[in-house]
């Protein structure tokens, strides 16, 4: 059995449930899980955990994504993306806009925004999914979330067709973004209907384009036993929390076996959560938490033993 994370590139047309039941199918073993989901019309980086890697699926999902998104002026859509139907058009010509109006209102949407999620995806109002009231012509108000915009930037020239306007742009952001939504909003902002035509994830949990593998791939090193090779650690997937090392052999066991501890014990400043490696091998020990209750304490939240 694999134990590790796999960095697999979704094609279009496949959800990442979809991944998850083809790799099962392909590795015969079926301790795997996806670390958030991509739309079947999206490709792009799809971190998957293998084994006991399936613990630490949350903090992988939390350290961050990149995509690549192409946004079209000129039109809306119902499902704020090109597999929507049409809501509103407004004919743009090439004097409308310019490169310097689209990169001035980029700036607005950098740090902290709030979104409205779109009615056709996942998020649950009064314990059903938006996309049910969707389906179901019902309306109902969506909560706004405010989500956080690392960096974006135009990436191409403006291109004019069909009475649209065409532009990619590469955002790095924070987990629960919708990058549909963002789109209607930058057009929104500019004065135009608007959604997303196209999107790629380029980068997702530390783990990027690049270093990922397709499914005919991944059967191929499977079927020459050269796929662990390609797996990443668990620690990997844990970079973004606070690392703290450990070396006294005594503090080890008790960590291993799950003590709680007072924080004055330790000469550090503790984040809210953070993982004790074993500093000969380079392990992750256990996962800790400040605990809610009491200041002074830090109580484990995931141990490997």
């Amino acid at each position: 059995m694999y134990n590790g994370i796999l960095p697999v590139f979704k094609e279009r047309g496949l959800t990442s449930h979809d991944v998850v039941f083809k790799l099962r199918k392909i590795l015969k073993m079926k301790k795997i899980g996806h670390t958030g989901t991509l739309d079947p019309e999206v490709n792009g980086v799809l971190p998957i955990c293998l084994g006991h890697a399936t613990r630490i699926s949350d903090y992988v999902m939390d350290m961050g994504k990149t995509y690549k998104a192409t946004v079209t002026l000129g039109m809306s859509t119902t499902t704020e993306d090109q597999t929507g139907d049409i809501l509103e058009t407004k004919r743009i010509k090439a004097e409308d806009v310019s490169e310097q109006d689209i990169d001035h209102t980029l700036e607005q949407f950098l740090g902290l925004i709030k979104q409205i999620p779109p009615m056709y995806s996942s998020v649950k109002v009064k314990g059903k999914k938006l996309y049910e009231y969707a389906r179901n012509n019902e309306e109902v108000e969506r909560p706004i979330r405010h989500v956080y915009i690392k960096s974006i930037q135009r990436i191409s020239e403006l291109t004019f067709e069909g009475e649209q306007c065409h532009f990619d742009i590469e955002v790095t952001c924070g987990k629960g973004t919708y990058i549909r939504t963002l789109a209607t909003d930058i057009g929104a902002s500019l004065g135009f209907p608007a959604h997303m035509s196209l999107l790629t994830r380029i980068a997702s949990g530390g783990f990027k384009q690049e270093a990922s593998l397709t499914l005919d791939q991944i059967k191929v090193l499977h079927e020459h036993d050269s796929l662990q090779e390609k797996l990443f650690p668990i620690e990997y997937g844990l970079k973004g929390l606070q690392h703290i090392e450990v070396s006294d052999d005594e503090l080890k066991k008790r960590i291993l076996n799950g003590q709680k501890f007072n924080s004055h014990e330790f000469q550090y400043e503790f984040e809210e959560q953070f993982v004790f490696i074993d500093n000969h091998t380079n392990k992750a020990l256990a996962i800790y938490m400040i605990h809610p209750e009491k200041a002074h304490e830090i109580k484990p939240k995931k141990v490997f033993n």
